[in-house]
């Protein structure tokens, strides 16, 4: 079965990258694809997101890069024929974000999700604490 994982990735964390590999190990093919959030100031082009991506999961053999900016994921997902999408969760609070984002992709498209919970050693990490770090 063939699964996109899909995330701003800006930057990419440990955390992405264990939900990466716990993903690659369930099924046939994980595809990371790049999105756009337009709540969030790009920090890294997406050329280069692309690339770091691809090189951190390069010995992920049934891991795969792609990115669908500007559209919509259960469009990326119709077009290449995935019918699952995994996202990592981190606390309670991340549970309640992709909830009702889980359940209108369904409802929408038939797109079910599934949700991995992050290792704790990761949990306190995202994308954003480390774009905020690394400014200081």
């Amino acid at each position: 079965m063939r699964v996109v994982f899909p995330g701003s990735f800006d930057p990419v964390t440990q955390g992405h990258l264990a939900v990466a590999r716990r993903a690659a190990e369930m099924f046939d093919e994980v595809v990371m694809c790049v999105l756009t959030n337009p709540r969030k100031s790009g920090r890294l082009p997406l050329a280069d997101r692309l690339a770091l991506l691809a090189d951190m999961t390069s010995d992920l053999a049934n891991v795969t890069v792609d990115s669908s900016a500007g559209r919509l994921l259960v469009d990326y997902c119709r077009e290449a024929g995935i019918g699952v999408i995994v996202r990592g969760v981190r606390t309670p609070g991340d549970l309640e974000h992709e909830l009702p984002m889980a359940q209108t992709n369904r409802q929408l498209s038939g797109i079910e999700t599934l949700f991995i919970p992050t290792d704790p050693a990761h949990s306190y990490l995202s994308s954003t604490l480390i774009a905020a770090t690394a400014q200081k």
